[in-house]
């Protein structure tokens, strides 16, 4: 066990200053979530598998609170299974974000993805469609971000090579990005 603790702390710290080298991405990614709220709108948040959990964890922690009692910010995660298993029976599970966007999504609105390969074809169709509901679209990426690289108004591509350390590296943005909200927002 204490080996396995040792390459993944070691692991962990490697990705550190690639991560720490994100701040003028996340800066704007801030930016751009006061601008959408400043004009009533919401954020949309999606993943698939561990990254959909992230994206609930991110928006459960701008809905209700991350570390002090503030007015709660309107944000989604598209997670819903009922919608999920509809949409993806009935459409194709490439359209399982897609077609929530299309529901819920209004122009001023902000999409944040999640995903580890950035190859995902439901989160490719999920930016296009925010892109044609005129809304702005954020990308927590890993490895070398893959198709979706390019694809966004903002990008944070934590390079390193399994899914795991990624998502670890995702946490580290998004929980810097609630600590930051929390300094702003009463």
């Amino acid at each position: 066990m204490q080996t396995l603790l040792n390459r993944a702390t070691q692991e962990a710290a490697a990705t550190l200053p690639a991560i720490a080298r994100l701040g003028p991405q996340l800066d704007k990614l801030g930016q751009m979530m006061m601008e959408c709220w400043s004009h009533k709108g919401k954020l949309l948040v999606c993943g698939n598998g561990g990254s959909a959990c992230d994206a609930m964890h991110l928006s459960e922690e701008l809905v209700a609170r991350f570390e002090k009692k503030r007015r709660g910010l309107a944000s989604i995660a598209l997670c819903d299974p009922s919608v999920i298993t509809c949409a993806g029976n009935d459409f194709g599970y490439e359209t399982v974000f897609s077609r929530q966007i299309e529901a819920l999504g209004n122009e001023g609105d902000l999409l944040i993805v999640l995903t580890t390969s950035g190859n995902s074809p439901n989160i490719l169709l999920a930016i296009e469609q925010a892109k044609r509901q005129q809304m702005r679209t954020a990308a927590f990426l890993g490895r070398d971000g893959g198709k979706t690289k390019g694809q966004c108004d903002v990008e944070l591509i934590v390079p390193a090579k399994t899914s795991h350390r990624i998502q670890e590296g995702h946490q580290i943005l998004y929980h810097t990005l609630c600590e930051w909200i929390d300094q702003r927002v009463d």
